[in-house]
């Protein structure tokens, strides 16, 4: 699997590692965040409500025993940066989790971070434009994402601004 890890990187995360599902923190709260929270709800193919639920992501979950969690760091400064970094992670999500299926890893599923990149208003009610490449976020399928970071070792923040420098997280499952 440590092949792997290189090809995240390779195909644009910054760092990646291997983490196994029971690492992954699922709660209810994590889509009521982004119903009460985000002007973007209900916006999006990928967003809640048309994203898995939370009980839909715990029980597929379970059908996995390893994953492999990606990182993009956000260096600050406007929406417009964030955007071209969330697209990135969601193209590298969405190759890496191509290239692990076309492997043999016929379950390899992945999850990026934030409302879709892809589209600047998306085609509701009708199909997504860019099936191969939009993917829900962690938050979207009710991913805890600060505890799970937290549970692989990496460091987490609060982003208390849109200038300030982040981290963008995305997972793929792999069997």
């Amino acid at each position: 699997m440590n092949n792997w890890i290189a090809r995240a990187v390779e195909l644009g995360a910054d760092a990646a590692q291997m983490i196994r599902p029971d690492q992954v923190v699922v709660a209810e709260w994590v889509r009521l965040k982004c119903q009460y929270g985000c002007g973007g709800y209900g916006e999006c193919l990928t967003c809640p409500p048309h994203s898995p639920s939370s009980e839909v992501t715990r029980q597929m979950l379970a059908h996995y025993r390893q994953a492999l969690l990606l990182c993009v760091e956000v260096p600050g400064g406007t929406w417009k940066e964030e955007e071209q970094q969330r697209r990135r992670l969601a193209e590298a999500v969405a190759a890496l989790e191509r290239e692990l299926f076309l492997a043999g890893y016929h379950r390899a599923w992945g999850m990026s971070a934030g409302p879709c990149p892809f589209c600047e208003t998306c085609n509701l009610p009708g199909p997504c434009h860019f099936p191969r490449l939009a993917r829900p976020s962690m938050e979207a399928c009710g991913i805890d994402v600060y505890s799970t970071v937290r549970h692989a070792g990496w460091e987490i923040k609060v982003v208390q601004t849109l200038e300030a420098p982040c981290r963008l997280f995305g997972l793929v499952l792999v069997e």
